[in-house]
């Protein structure tokens, strides 16, 4: 695809013949749990969920079986399991290196931070004041427990996401490891890994790189070839799929570190217990989705290429997505000209963006604007300094803000029916 000027400003929206075809993927697209129509902008909570991914969970967690058998529906039920594991693998292009599972993508952030930080020659460690606090609680949480000191990069309040230069001055020869977020939940701004990375291992090559890319991964590719961190989770209930189960990669280094394990099953072992046949099948199912994508623009056999393919046009939908809401059909009728609507970041590149956006309505507070909106029939969220999984806003000036988060799945209609409500409440 020849990437233009226009398509590298806007984005690109897919066919509405495709787009018809990926909306009867999703459950409730536009319908609540009681049949009335609404609108889930609230995907960076927990995304619309892609049907295939729960009805293959239901269908396995029937069989009572232990997947670690030789009879027939036992070696079925591992078959998705190895699947699964491949296909993740496939997603992130992890070549080497081991998975790490828990039942949330919180639990598998402190999982593989603690080894990291205990085992890593040096004396301090890095990391932003973006982080989820899973992230970065890890790192303070573990850093305190085996004496090192913790540094804390500011936010880049012009994007709304890491200030890549700050977090490298806090990097020296003694930093044992680094836990930088992808992209931001709460502004969709996304982080230079590719210079961190590089640049980090030109002060100390032994440095260990933690990404939490729970909020990226639905929009955006992943590649720990081209990017070598050293870990990355994700969530597959915030990626079309269903809860239950955080899921990540930990690199060839990592992997050899002492961890919590079945002492007799190695120390590639990173997944402890029976595993759930039924969950890694949902992250198949999520895979598989976005190669189909792919599919519809490139003819290729490789799965790997399929799903970067997918996920470039699943970014590029939602960058015109994006670029609609911020400045509308005309250039001038989006969120960004708007009066009585606060918008805090610069969005000449939209790139570079997820599409997550913070809005202040000047008429009311965030929580009151949110309960308009679903009186409405739209859901978006108040993310509020005052709350400990929010407090980062208020590195923007600000006590708060109304996160709205839709997903490559909606439509231009969908993001004008939005401004429409926005202007209606604001002139409340």
């Amino acid at each position: 695809m020849e990437m233009t000027k226009e398509i590298e400003k806007k984005g690109l929206l897919f066919s509405d013949e495709l787009l018809g075809k990926i909306r009867e993927k999703f459950c409730r697209i536009d319908t609540d749990y009681d049949g009335s129509r609404r609108l889930f902008f609230e995907n960076a909570g927990g995304s619309l969920r892609l049907k295939s991914a729960y009805q293959i969970g239901d269908e396995l967690d029937e069989f009572p079986d232990c997947f670690m058998r030789e009879h027939d529906a036992s070696v079925k039920l591992n078959s998705y399991v190895k699947k699964g594991r491949e296909d993740f693998r496939i997603l992130l292009n992890a070549k080497s290196g081991a998975i790490a599972t828990a039942l949330t993508a919180s639990a598998v952030m402190f999982k593989i931070t603690e080894p990291i930080i205990e085992h890593s020659m040096g004396t301090n460690v890095v990391t932003t004041v973006l982080e989820h606090p899973s992230a970065s609680d890890a790192c303070r949480y573990y850093a305190a427990k085996y004496g090192k000191e913790v540094r804390i990069a500011p936010a880049d309040k012009k994007t709304g996401g890491v200030d890549t230069q700050a977090l490298l001055n806090l990097v020296d020869k003694d930093t044992a490891a680094i836990s930088v977020i992808a992209a931001s939940n709460m502004t969709g701004a996304m982080t230079d890994l590719k210079t961190i990375v590089e640049e980090a291992r030109k002060i100390n090559p032994e440095v260990y790189i933690i990404t939490d890319a729970v909020q990226h991964a639905p929009h955006g590719l992943i590649d720990v070839e081209e990017i070598p961190v050293d870990a990355v989770n994700i969530a597959p209930y915030k990626f079309f799929g269903t809860r239950g189960l955080g899921i990540a990669y930990v690199s060839e280094r990592v992997k050899y570190l002492p961890h919590a394990r079945v002492l007799d099953g190695g120390f590639a072992q990173w997944e402890l217990g029976s595993q759930a046949p039924a969950q890694y099948a949902s992250v198949s199912e999520i895979v598989e989705y976005i190669a189909w994508i792919g599919a519809q623009f490139i003819d290729s056999t490789d799965k790997r290429e399929l799903v970067e393919e997918g996920m470039n046009r699943i970014h590029l939908q939602e960058q015109a997505l994006l670029y609609y809401l911020l400045y509308g059909a005309d250039g001038r009728s989006g969120l960004v000209d708007m009066d009585g609507v606060e918008t805090f970041f610069d969005f000449a590149d939209l790139q570079n963006r997820d599409l997550i956006l913070g809005i202040h309505l000047h008429n009311m507070d965030c929580r009151t604007a949110v309960q308009e909106y679903g009186k409405r029939g739209i859901i978006v969220y108040n993310r509020e300094a005052k709350h400990y999984y929010s407090k980062q806003v208020a590195e923007f000036g600000t006590d708060g803000f109304v996160r709205v988060s839709p997903l490559h799945c909606n439509t231009i209609a969908e993001m004008e029916e939005f401004l429409k409500v926005t202007r209606e409440i604001t002139a409340l």
